[in-house]
């Protein structure tokens, strides 16, 4: 029975501290409420309670410095703490200071109970680690929706494992920055963070690049070659794009995570795997294995843990914390700064965002960028997003062609220098929009055939394959 359960509640808004009582009241717990974390501290130094739920902020203490406190003097206390400062690095400091669970404000009463039922069943646990020096204040991941709450949590949780983990979503949805988290503030941040994106690589050379290469293991081997692997040796290894390895690295992958030990190309003597594997791709990998593409075996090593990142466009609420949050980076670089109107930010919420967060980021970038003005209004956010928007296949104007594009850049530079802007600024946006021109007056020159268009590019195969799928460029059959 419940009843015989103390649960002790600190919180300093009055109607939070009685919703929580009756709840708990209802479902048979007892419940010792407060406003003060020092009137919890002393309950607690008593031996009063089965769990704690507390809020951070409170008038006399953060209640986040008080999760260690009551860990040392009474490790068996399990804690849930509560706060309306949705962001990661509150879910981090709270895992990190050994909090059994973290919930951000507004919650659930149905996920709470759940929660404190949870915990109370939970087998005892060792105290956690306290951490010495704060990792600082900086947010790597921005956004306060239920979805991204639900992400700052489990990677909150796995910052005390090494776990390998997969995360999955579209291009642009911050996959990256996931991974770097999970390795900064990890139990490996001391180590290396070595990157390497499968989609980049000549699939003869993917091996080599993961594994490394003795001398002479194979034409042009003329010293031997330090793979990602060992680069990576007592930190994390961020597999990108896992979807575009190739079978034969697919199978010493699986062999690696199997054994915990590789060879080099050519070599004999094993290596030990001293790292955490991240793994990330936009690709529907159970499509692919359908398809004969992936090893079903291999995905379910990496799948241990699956992270899966939302578009845009599922999280339109975050857009006004993001857009600020681009915006302020634009002038950490030097670029004027900037705030947007209402009517501006309900444009952006208007908008399919088939970029994601970099295509916001970009978009914020221009707008510091270009526009004099300090506040940015919904008639300037217009403009660019109509100006970032694909040329139409067909209709009236047709596709812009090459000599368009970048006679409306050279304008654009040309009114950034007169304005004293950075016109380095420009660089991703020019990218974005000359780019898919100068892609596609290749392949119409070279009529599809890829190998020919990525010589007369200067690119390798791979590389255009990637960019011809990000641009979703029309693709002849049989030519390259």
């Amino acid at each position: 029975m419940n009843d015989s359960r103390t649960i002790l509640v600190a919180d300093d808004d009055r109607a939070i501290r009685t919703v929580l009582s009756q709840a708990l009241g209802r479902s048979g717990y007892q419940v010792r409420a407060t406003s003060s974390a020092s009137t919890l501290w002393r309950w607690v130094e008593d031996g009063e309670g089965d769990l704690v739920i507390t809020d951070v902020v409170m008038p006399d203490e953060n209640g986040l410095d008080l999760v260690p406190r009551i860990k040392r003097v009474r490790p068996d206390l399990r804690v849930v703490v509560m706060s309306a400062q949705s962001t990661f690095m509150t879910a981090l400091k709270a895992a990190q200071r050994g909090a059994f669970e973290y919930l951000p404000k507004p919650f659930d009463l149905k996920e709470l109970l759940a929660v404190v039922e949870r915990a109370l069943a939970a087998p005892a646990a060792p105290p956690a680690e306290e951490e010495g020096e704060e990792a600082g204040e900086r947010l790597p991941l921005v956004g306060r929706s239920p979805a991204m709450q639900e992400i700052y949590r489990t990677v909150a949780r796995l910052t005390t494992t090494d776990l390998t983990v997969m995360i999955t979503g579209e291009s642009g949805t911050g996959k990256e920055l996931v991974a770097r988290a999970l390795h900064d503030y990890g139990r490996r941040r001391g180590g290396p963070f070595v990157a390497i994106n499968m989609a980049a690589i000549p699939r003869e050379l993917i091996e080599s690049e993961l594994f490394g290469h003795e001398r002479g293991a194979f034409t042009g081997a003329l010293n031997r070659g330090i793979g990602r692997f060992e680069q990576a040796a007592g930190g994390t290894l961020f597999l990108d794009e896992i979807g575009d390895m190739p079978p034969e690295a697919q199978t010493r992958l699986l062999r690696v995570l199997q054994e915990g030990e590789f060879t080099t190309v050519g070599g004999r003597n094993p290596i030990k795997a001293n790292v955490r594997i991240v793994a990330a791709t936009h690709r529907d990998l159970r499509q692919s294995i359908r398809q004969g593409l992936f090893r079903e075996d291999l995905f379910y090593r990496l799948n241990v843990v699956p992270i899966r990142l939302p578009p845009l466009r599922e999280r339109l609420e975050d857009i006004p914390l993001l857009a600020r949050h681009f915006l302020d980076r634009a002038r950490t670089a030097g670029l004027p700064q900037k705030q947007l109107s209402g009517e501006a930010v309900e444009r952006l919420k208007g908008h399919s965002w088939p970029g994601n967060a970099r295509e916001l980021e970009n978009l914020m970038r221009r707008l510091a960028a270009l526009y004099p003005q300090e506040t940015i209004d919904a008639e300037a956010v217009s403009a660019e997003l109509s100006e970032a928007e694909p040329p139409a296949e067909a209709g009236a104007r047709g596709p812009e062609t090459l000599e368009q594009a970048v006679e409306r850049h050279l304008k654009a530079f040309v009114s950034a220098q007169k304005d004293g802007l950075p016109v380095r600024d420009l660089y991703d946006r020019v990218l974005a929009e000359v780019e898919r021109p100068l892609l596609r007056l290749v392949l119409g020159a070279t009529r599809g055939n890829q190998i020919k268009a990525a010589a007369m590019l200067g690119l390798n195969r791979n590389t255009l394959r990637k960019k011809i799928r990000e641009l979703d460029l029309p693709v002849v059959r049989g030519l390259g």
